[in-house]
């Protein structure tokens, strides 16, 4: 699913919007999810899960077409982990 698939299906369950104001709502959501985990703060969605940015420290790697070791500088991750909710709803799809 694209940006644009969320924009539409946005559009089409929300009566009352406009694409170009679907479009907006969309993207404001998304800017708020991006500032608020570029200042590393968790988002919790209940019902759906939480991201959550973590450091990982610097340590050595390996460049895997040479073998000569490098250092992996550090750098920050974004995880997610998905409610218990989200994950029985996967779940019962499987059955």
């Amino acid at each position: 699913m694209t940006k644009a698939d969320i924009i539409e299906r946005v559009y089409d369950k929300v009566g009352g919007f406009s694409k170009k104001e679907a479009a907006e709502v969309v993207e404001t959501v998304f800017l708020l999810m991006k500032q608020t985990l570029s200042r590393s703060e968790k988002i919790k969605i209940s019902g759906f899960g939480n991201f959550v940015v973590r450091g990982k420290k610097e340590r050595m790697g390996r460049n895997p077409q040479t073998g000569q070791p490098i250092v992996i500088q550090e750098r920050s991750v974004l995880n997610f982990k998905p409610s218990q909710v989200l994950k029985n709803a996967l779940n019962q799809n499987r059955t």
